[in-house]
């Protein structure tokens, strides 16, 4: 059997992340049982909410156990099959691991792909994957957009955000964004057509109030909130009437016990709503969703950046980006060829 890199959760993390909370070990590939293929993972989703995984608390999904290899989604090629459905040479994604070969099992979470179907097969991870979905069914169905009504998306230059305030204008409405220094911000107004951006860095909680008052003079009728922290206060002092919050992700507060907004109280002044989601509520319905942002981007209507670092060596350094802001889009890990 071939040799099998394996990115390890060692230990618990206390705050951020360390190298010393992982371990990249050798172990030679597992054999297969009757019903199960073998998968060569090619490329790994590297996202925000692996970080609640490596927790012992359990959120939407359990804790990754200690001395197993770190959970991700990932597409790969069966290399060996020992079950129907599935044949060798074929691409397939699913919720496997950070390492060089998994074991998938008929009914369940890994499906075949067709790499035909999209410009490059890390598209599935990017805007056919979770992130797209996140951003279509996060956007439209838990936020309710109306043309006319102005957007107030954080985290605007990741891979959600990007594609959210995308959507924002082609359901005509104003996009205003939050990203972390200027290039970033100059690619939200230049690149994915928002129509302004605040940049958060050296601003405390009363002067991003300030700016996001500036850039929405209207008020904000919809915040697409990935951040937490000041951004969300900020961003709920410029609420208009039975405005809605469509809570994505807090990145801020995932590494400090210092979590939760101060200004919720704005939310009963306003009358407005907020709600969490998450992209697993709408698996049913991914290709609805995966058509319809298939269509936009073929109309040229979508900008899709990824951002791919190579190594399996490296994935500790690649997933600490997502928190450094260091990524240029969706933050994908190469495996292999």
């Amino acid at each position: 059997m071939p040799d099998n890199r394996r990115f390890l959760l060692q230990r618990r993390p206390d705050g951020e992340p360390v190298p010393e909370d992982f371990e990249l070990v050798t172990e030679p590939a597992p054999e297969l049982a009757e019903g199960q293929f073998l998968i060569r993972n090619h490329y790994a989703s590297l996202d925000p909410a692996m970080r609640g995984w490596m927790d012992a608390g359990g959120n939407y999904m359990p804790p990754v156990p200690l001395g197993t290899a770190m959970r991700a989604s990932t597409i790969g090629v069966v290399e060996e099959s020992r079950a129907d459905g599935f044949e060798e040479g074929q691409w397939v994604m699913g919720l496997n691991a950070l390492e060089d070969y998994s074991v998938g099992e008929v009914g369940g979470f890994t499906q075949p792909i067709d790499p035909d179907l999209v410009p490059k097969i890390t598209n599935y991870l990017s805007i056919f994957g979770a992130v797209g979905m996140t951003a279509y069914f996060g956007f439209l169905e838990v936020c309710e957009p109306k043309e006319g009504e102005t957007v107030l998306v954080s985290g605007a230059a990741g891979a959600v955000g990007s594609l959210v305030g995308q959507l924002a204008k082609i359901h005509g409405c104003r996009a205003v964004g939050i990203a972390g220094g200027p290039e970033k911000c100059a690619r939200l107004t230049e690149k994915y057509g928002f129509d302004a951006a605040i940049d958060y860095r050296g601003k405390d909680e009363a002067a991003l109030t300030k700016a996001i008052a500036e850039a929405a003079p209207n008020g904000v009728d919809v915040i697409f909130e990935n951040v937490g922290g000041a951004i969300l206060d900020a961003g709920l002092m410029n609420l208009n009437l039975y405005a809605r919050v469509g809570l994505c992700g807090l990145i801020s507060e995932y590494n400090t016990e210092a979590v939760g907004a101060r200004n919720l109280w704005n939310l009963i002044v306003t009358r407005s709503s907020i709600r969490g989601l998450l992209v697993m509520d709408f698996v049913e319905r991914f290709g609805e969703g995966a058509a319809k942002m298939g269509e936009w981007a073929a109309a040229g209507k979508l900008a899709i950046d990824e951002h791919v670092d190579e190594g399996l060596e490296g994935a500790y350094d690649s997933f600490m980006r997502l928190f450094a802001g260091t990524n240029d889009g969706k933050m994908i890990l190469k495996i292999a060829e």
